[in-house]
């Protein structure tokens, strides 16, 4: 049968009042504090969350809800988020809106039913009214990899379009004209790095070829496929920018299978992750994110708008832009 806390007070002789102070965080004298932690231990009391949030409105549980939990780059960043909540002694509740806006305002509307303290979330959505349910319920919540445009809610992402754009420059400076971009424009991040390599291309006064910018989607099957149909142009291109880690990915399956060679046949530069880039023969140039500290980022922007709401309550959204760091793996060759 599950300990209670008058299990507790029958073992110590201490009073409820007394008992209940320490279980919820306030102070007690030493010698009742270690009767309590002795009786808590062999009795294997478990505090009951439930009743405690209703005491204190607070669940110790922040809510994350991410586009799609089918991702490399997502689970890296939920790995670097549960270490932090749980040494804050928060848990995680994730749900995946598994790139469908209507589940993700399911999901929305299902924190908001749990009275989660807080939403760290990765949006589908470009609606800054997906946060309003969050708002009424006086939720706060930061955005991550994603800007919700107008939602005036903290936000952390990388600097997507200068990213795109420092690679497509290089290209460019080792003399290539016929550039193409597998990327996407079906979420921020994808057309952040869309007009990075639009801008670069119109800078230098070279032409953006409708056949060269394959606006995707930052899939595997779309890097696969893209690759396919840049290989069977009768004028194929010389470099090539990979918008993303599952892009990349794919469009290396393609280059597996047609047994070309990179970068005697074309030059090739990735976004996203390192770990691929280390892997794959020969490696490929890759801009990295600071996946680590980026979410690291969030969870304490989160947390403080969690901890100390008086103080922050009338902060305005708050936009943190990090920067990609370019590991130079020689998949670049002047033509």
């Amino acid at each position: 049968m599950r300990a209670t806390i008058v299990d507790i007070k029958n073992r110590t002789g201490l009073s409820l009042a007394t008992i209940s102070k320490y279980l919820n965080g306030g102070n007690v004298r030493p010698e009742n504090k270690a009767k309590i932690d002795e009786a808590v231990e062999a009795l294997n009391y478990q505090v009951n969350e439930s009743a405690r949030s209703l005491v204190t409105n607070r669940t110790h549980v922040i809510g994350v809800v991410v586009y799609t939990i089918d991702n490399l780059f997502v689970g890296t960043m939920l790995h670097h988020l549960g270490g932090l909540f749980r040494s804050r002694g928060y848990g995680m509740m994730i749900c995946d809106s598994a790139n469908d806006e209507g589940i993700e305002q399911e999901n929305l509307r299902h924190m908001v039913q749990k009275n989660v303290d807080g939403v760290l979330l990765m949006p589908v959505s470009d609606d800054p009214a997906i946060v309003t349910p969050l708002r009424m319920a006086g939720i706060p919540a930061v955005c991550l990899d994603r800007v919700l445009e107008g939602a005036d809610c903290d936000s952390v992402v990388v600097n997507n379009l200068e990213t795109a754009r420092s690679l497509t420059e290089l290209l460019i400076r080792n003399h290539h004209e016929r550039i193409a971009m597998l990327g996407s424009i079906t979420e921020y991040t994808g057309r952040e790095r869309l007009k990075g390599y639009r801008e670069a291309m119109e800078k230098a006064g070279l032409p953006i070829r409708e056949e060269y910018e394959l606006r995707l989607s930052h899939t595997l099957r779309s890097g696969y496929d893209g690759m396919q149909k840049l290989l069977d142009l009768p004028e194929p291109p010389t470099a090539i920018v990979l918008s993303n880690y599952e892009v990349t990915m794919g469009a290396i399956m393609t280059i597996q299978r047609r047994a070309c060679r990179y970068p005697e046949d074309f030059s090739l530069v990735g976004i996203d992750n390192l770990m691929l880039a280390e892997i794959v023969r020969p490696r490929i140039s890759v801009a990295v994110q600071p996946i680590e500290e980026m979410s690291v980022k969030a969870a304490e922007l989160l947390l403080e708008r969690i901890e100390e709401p008086g103080e922050t309550e009338r902060i305005p959204g708050r936009h943190y832009v990090f920067e990609t760091q370019f590991y130079d793996y020689g998949s670049v060759q002047a033509v």
